[in-house]
């Protein structure tokens, strides 16, 4: 769209059953807080709008295992949640939830305006059904494995390994979250979608109309969901927790979460209406404004291709411009993932690096996941701050700073001839902010912040070429002009970094005393403008943006990530699945005996494998053990065992295994003897 009059930006509801963590940040917050900074800052009408998505099932497992409500969950996490996003500067107009009494109103009219448009079909269908709590398995509430690749812990929506979006009867051996169960099959009625009746409208407008101005990953998820075929999509569910579905036969149902939190859109932004005096609908239904949806990958189905259907069915509001959703970031090489505690929580990075928010900001959106999965480390994080935060950036505002009080006082010089390379680089200077813009308006935020780097190396180069340090000695009039020429870079960088550096920006905004200028520096100013900072305009003392981020600090973050990793497998190992039932007869064929073991030798040529001389009492055997690297040879001699004697013998290594040593694990991976409980048991003895 070209010249909207406004604009609606939108960022992917976050799930209020835990923190936020660094994946969120650089998917979804920090390229829609960077694209929204700049439309201000070039003089557009903005809302960004955010909020909690508080009725998924997840929020209900939470409160089941922490054996608290749900209520009490949304009310921490979004707590926890909404503050995190004001600590990093990401700049809603609104930030709300699902659970407001305003989004409750807005989600149950939208329902019942396509209720009576005729916009749902009505159907009884089987759902899963755990039979020893006697409740419908809601999709999250179901896991399995995978039909597309295999996952063996899909969920009943998606599968998180290969993002496809399932129904949970479509996984193969269906189990209940709640209890292990296998679920049955029971007739419920809901209310359905009919996607496939929106299938024909949806390839004429993202297919042909979105094929070239719409991210690779957006456009070919669309477009292999739809060669797939659409089909009818369940918006009501057989839940306790969440909208109650607001038409007759509705009763013990609610709203799915992925029918009601798209509306939470909706929701938010008349909540912010309400709050400033505006009127909402232009933002939502006037076609002179551009709708911008900034979710992750795994959302793109929901708001490409049934949200867009839901508001043509409702048919008064504006469809998106465009949805940049962003791939995953991963974290020391793994997927990020809550349950298993591996990622880097928001609120507990600024406990360890107070006042580095821009930092975070700026690590992730130079390896920002746009158009494929990305990996954050923290030796990288180190990098970026050390190697060109603190020495291109913060060095050169610095060294400028520094100058200009130890020569005039803070006192901007006055410009006398410029040379070649001063017009050069005055003329860069405007050139930046088109540059800039055009990356962001196109979606390419680590171009664009590239490019705000580019500037502050520019300015590096200019002063390091230049030598005012020199110059002044022998030639007062052009050392005046070297540095009126690098304030004007500075004065740039100010105002170019809010979007990208917001806590940074304001701190040199103060350095450069900002509010002393006869007009405000904004983005359109930097390009037009001959003269960003005056002669005679006195700037502040130099105060140093960024420090460097030492060995120490970035080992304790590897640690604890290690720690955590080590702490959550303890806590979470679970005894292996019961394998399936066997007769007493096959039982029967085992036989076990109390043994000694009497040798042992380490095998060559292999760090697992110890040789051991067994009394069975029936007789002494060779033995071949995979627990050398758990027992030593000196450990093992005269250790009381549980021998399988009657197993097929085995060549392991050029050595006939006769049989098998009874071993289990601990929950931190230690290999236990499963021995005799009295010691003057005697050999050979069966166990039975």
């Amino acid at each position: 769209m070209n010249n909207p009059k406004r604009y609606t930006i939108t960022t992917a509801l976050p799930y209020t059953n835990g923190p936020i963590h660094i994946g969120h940040l650089a998917g979804v917050y920090v390229p829609a807080d960077i694209y929204a900074r700049y439309l201000r800052l070039i003089g557009k009408d903005v809302v960004l709008i955010g909020g909690s998505d508080e009725h998924g099932v997840p929020i209900t497992i939470k409160a089941k295992n922490e054996g608290v409500t749900p209520k009490d969950i949304v009310d921490k996490y979004h707590s926890i949640i909404k503050k995190s996003f004001e600590d990093f500067g990401i700049s809603f107009d609104n930030y709300s939830r699902t659970t407001a009494k305003i989004h409750h109103e807005t989600a149950s009219e939208f329902f019942k305006t396509l209720y009576q448009k005729d916009a749902f079909i009505e159907e009884t269908t089987e759902q899963l059904y755990d039979e020893k709590v006697h409740q419908f398995l809601a999709d999250r509430f179901v896991v399995g494995t995978c039909p597309k690749c295999g996952n063996e812990e899909a969920y009943g929506d998606q599968c998180e390994n290969c993002g496809t979006s399932l129904n949970a009867t479509d996984l193969i051996n269906p189990k209940s979250a709640l209890t292990g169960n296998v679920p049955t099959l029971k007739e419920t009625k809901h209310w359905f979608l009919p996607l496939d009746q929106h299938e024909g409208f949806l390839k004429e407008w993202i297919l042909k109309g979105h094929k070239k101005d719409w991210k690779p990953n957006v456009y070919g998820q669309c477009k292999s969901w739809i060669d797939d075929g659409l089909r009818p999509r369940a918006v009501t569910r057989d839940l306790d927790w969440g909208i109650p579905v607001p038409v007759e036969g509705g009763e013990g149902k609610v709203l799915y979460v992925w029918f009601d939190a798209p509306i939470g859109y909706i929701s938010s932004t008349k909540e912010w209406a309400e709050k400033t005096g505006k009127d909402w609908e232009p933002y939502w239904k006037s076609e002179d404004t551009k709708l911008v949806h900034f979710i992750g990958k795994d959302n793109i189905v929901f708001h490409c291709i049934i949200f867009p259907a839901m508001l043509r069915a409702e048919g008064s509001f504006i469809l998106p411009d465009n949805v940049p959703a962003n791939e995953f970031l991963n974290l020391e090489g793994n997927k990020l993932s809550t349950s298993k505690n591996w990622a880097v929580w928001l609120h507990e990075y600024l406990e360890e690096f107070p006042d580095q928010q821009d930092v975070l900001r700026y690590a992730l959106t130079a390896n920002a996941p746009e158009t494929k999965d990305n990996d954050f480390t923290w030796k990288d994080f180190q990098a970026r701050n050390n190697s060109e935060l603190v020495a291109i950036f913060g060095n050169f505002i610095n060294r400028v700073a520094v100058l200009t009080h130890k020569y005039y006082n803070g006192v901007i010089p006055e410009a006398s001839e410029f040379t070649e390379v001063d017009e050069q680089t005055l003329a860069a200077i405007k050139a930046y902010p088109d540059v800039i813009a055009s990356s962001i308006e196109r979606y390419r935020f680590r171009e664009a912040q590239q490019e705000l780097m580019n500037l502050a190396r520019l300015g590096n180069k200019y002063l390091a070429d230049a030598e005012p340090w020199k110059i002044i000695k022998e030639d007062e009039v052009r050392t005046q002009t070297i540095m009126y020429v690098a304030l004007q870079i500075a004065a740039a960088l100010g105002t170019l970094s809010e979007p990208f550096l917001p806590f940074t920006s304001a701190k040199l905004k103060d350095i450069l005393n900002f509010e002393s200028l006869p007009s405000a520096l904004d983005w359109e100013a930097i390009s037009k403008e001959d003269i960003l900072l005056p002669t005679g305009h006195t700037i502040g003392k130099a105060t140093l943006l960024f420090s460097k981020i030492e060995d120490k600090s970035i080992q304790e973050q590897l640690d604890k990530l290690e720690a955590n990793k080590k702490a959550n497998e303890a806590a979470n190992k679970q005894g292996t699945p019961q394998k399936d039932t066997i007769s007493f007869e096959d039982f029967s064929k085992l036989d076990l005996r109390v043994g000694t073991i009497l040798e042992a030798e380490k095998m060559p040529k292999t760090k697992k494998l110890l040789k051991l001389k067994v009394d069975t009492g029936l007789d002494v055997r060779t033995i071949v053990s995979g627990i050398a690297e758990s027992f030593s040879v000196e450990e093992v001699i005269g250790k009381r065992v549980t021998v399988l004697v009657n197993l097929a013998p085995r060549a392991l290594r050029g050595v006939e295994s006769q049989g098998m040593i009874l071993m289990t694990e601990t929950a931190e991976g230690q290999l236990v003897f499963v021995n005799p409980d009295d010691d003057v048991t005697p050999n050979g003895l069966q166990i039975s």
